[in-house]
């Protein structure tokens, strides 16, 4: 049997889809209300599935670890929403935003996935509108776009700095609808902490109530994680502090794959670090590369205030190494560009490990207003944190850990390697291959949740259309219960003198060093070695006060770092296969002669999908195979 096995249909690539949706079983109205489905996250992702699939008639159970969905980490999505609608009349079509995101994610995505996405991002443009999503329109009245890295037209749709903001309540506006129709039981403040499989299928969720501390059991016919990436494993990064990976790594030792962990994007807009308390970053929008230029000095050292270097002193170094797309050359391009600078001495500010990112000029052309307007709530946003008027001086900006294109693996129904258990969003790894183009997660998310899931899961749930409930009390509910509580219980006792934050940060610097921008085989060997001994340490000495059966955050915390040390192993493992350079993945052996990431499509033209062998063992590396029939890999060139 093909463990792999992708259910993507035959047929012409532009015309996968429709065959696809054509063939599917399907399950009538009367049947979908004796079906129950759970889904975890309610982020976009998980909220526009959740109200989507209650839509359709199935009975709902979302889970999320916030108070609110309102909460969800897709809120910090600031820029902007692409798709192929092509309002500006400046050549952009379906197919070219297929190619796009193949070549920005350095052709390591499937054709399939993407040509999907591709097409169905203009009904989700449509359905987001008709939501209530306030996009910015011209005076024409169309909708108003701008462009982001990596692409020569303007496709990116927006709400000034607060998209995913916006389009979160949007999909959320769907989402109280359902529950206030009871097609949909939000269960608020629960983190998943197991899945639980009867007969090799997913039946269920175990949950700790974070308030209470109470351990329960949630049984459906088919479990959905939309439970987003893992970024925070570098501890400082531009995602939400609660951001983490439990709930797929619960999935992953249960069966599910995970697929190309390595592939980790840095955003090259994030705020420096400014102290050693700081528990996350901040993201400045992409967006803003449309008017700001960035530049350092052109003297190494220059400590001179950013206003005093004159023009000719300046250094616009994306301008001078990438004309043909400047300042909006791709994130994975930017970045190493940025920490290049820095680490050749040119960086600015007190560490030297920043460099500017000024308006001035657009200012000057454009006048105040126009910046102001578009952009307003993120100058506001630099200025409470720095002290500084972005107005009147450049921003100050370093890459920082942001997207995760790896993830649980999925076939073309978004179904892992486990029956019934489903993964969207940023969650599983289709769609972006080893990069993700700006205002790329916003899409996917929403494609998957409103216009792919609630088509495909169908084909899977025709067949429990008698199964009746799955009750509770079964063994495997038991089982998986305990398994949980043990962990908790192995976690409160080990009693020892540090705190789990201390091991978080430890474990976040030897993942950033050594699988992060820049990787090379003996930082990865040591990265692995450092990693094993600091999770023996973490083992034998965190503290974790307070008891299990009560609000305990540091219990939370000690989880997911718990399963940070276990994803960072893969994650290295992931890097030190993968010999060549792609995308965000940067190994210092495989680059041109101009420093530019080298693949090597003949040996690594696959997807890597590890699989969990048990505690302690080496992963499983299972390769699928990435054929083009639609695009010709080549050198990226920007």
């Amino acid at each position: 049997m093909n463990k792999l096995n992708t259910k993507i249909p035959d047929g012409p690539l532009a015309e996968k889809w429709t065959i696809h949706k054509n063939r599917i079983r399907l399950v009538n109205a009367a049947n979908k209300t004796k079906l129950d489905i759970i889904v975890v996250g309610t982020g976009l992702a998980g909220a526009s599935a959740a109200s989507s699939l209650a839509e359709l008639g199935y009975n709902v159970k979302a889970f999320c670890f916030q108070d609110s969905p309102r909460r969800a980490h897709s809120v910090a999505a600031q820029g902007g929403i692409n798709a192929a609608k092509n309002y500006k009349n400046d050549g952009d079509s379906i197919d070219r935003l297929f190619y796009d995101i193949m070549k920005g994610g350095d052709f390591r995505a499937r054709e399939a996935f993407v040509r999907r996405s591709a097409e169905v991002s203009n009904f989700v443009i449509d359905q987001l509108t008709a939501a209530g999503v306030p996009f910015a329109r011209e005076y024409s009245g169309y909708l108003d776009n701008r462009s982001f890295g990596g692409v020569q037209v303007s496709r990116t749709f927006y709400a000034k700095g607060a998209t995913g903001q916006q389009c979160l309540l949007g999909a959320y506006s769907g989402l109280i609808r359902q529950m206030s129709l009871g097609k949909v039981t939000l269960y608020s403040r629960r983190d998943m902490l197991d899945v639980v499989l009867i007969d090799g299928k997913a039946r269920g969720i175990i949950t700790r109530n974070l308030v209470s501390g109470e351990i329960e059991r949630h049984s459906a016919h088919a479990v959905v994680l939309a439970t987003g990436g893992y970024g925070t494993i570098y501890y400082l990064s531009t995602l939400a502090v609660g951001s983490n990976a439990s709930a797929a790594w619960a999935a992953y030792k249960k069966g599910a794959f995970f697929s190309n962990p390595s592939f980790v994007q840095i955003h090259p807009t994030s705020l420096p670090q400014l102290n050693d308390y700081q528990a996350k970053l901040t993201l400045m929008s992409e967006s803003l590369r449309n008017d700001g230029r960035i530049w350092v000095p052109k003297k190494k050292g220059d400590k001179r205030h950013p206003n005093e270097i004159p023009e000719e002193e300046r250094d616009y170094y994306l301008e001078r190494m990438y004309p043909a797309y400047g300042n909006l050359a791709p994130r994975d391009i930017s970045s190493r560009a940025a920490k290049e600078r820095c680490d050749a001495g040119y960086g600015v500010g007190k560490t030297g490990l920043s460099v500017y990112l000024d308006f001035k000029d657009s200012i000057a052309k454009k006048g105040k207003k126009v910046i102001e307007s578009k952009y307003g709530n993120l100058f506001e946003l630099y200025e409470k944190i720095t002290g500084d008027n972005p107005y009147v001086e450049p921003m100050r900006i370093y890459p920082a850990g942001h997207y995760t294109m790896g993830g649980l693996w999925v076939d073309y129904n978004l179904m892992t390697s486990i029956d019934g258990l489903y993964s969207i969003g940023e969650s599983n790894f289709s769609d972006h291959g080893a990069n993700r183009l700006g205002a790329g997660s916003l899409m996917q998310c929403a494609c998957d949740g409103y216009f792919v899931l609630p088509v495909t899961i169908g084909d899977y749930l025709a067949d429990d259309i008698k199964t009746g409930k799955i009750p509770t009390d079964h063994a495997a509910f038991e089982e998986a219960e305990k398994n949980v509580n043990d962990k908790l219980t192995r976690l409160i006792s080990v009693n020892g003198k540090q705190t789990v934050t201390s091991f978080h940060k430890r474990l976040g610097k030897i993942m950033w060093d050594y699988c992060g921008m820049v990787r090379n085989e003996e930082g990865l060997k040591k990265g692995l070695k450092l990693l094993e001994e600091l999770k023996e340490e973490f083992w034998k000495d965190v503290k974790v006060p307070g008891t299990m059966d009560e609000l305990n955050q540091e219990l939370e915390k000690a989880v997911k770092v718990a399963d940070f040390f276990e994803l960072g192993r893969l994650m290295c493992q992931d890097a030190l296969n993968r010999k060549e350079s792609c995308g965000a993945h940067f190994r210092e052996e495989s680059q041109t002669p101009n420093g530019e990431a080298q693949r090597i499509d003949k040996e690594y033209s696959y997807i890597s999908t590890w699989e969990f062998t048990g505690e302690e063992k080496d992963h499983k590396l299972h390769k699928e195979p990435l054929e083009f029939e639609c695009v010709k890999p080549k050198e990226r060139t920007y």
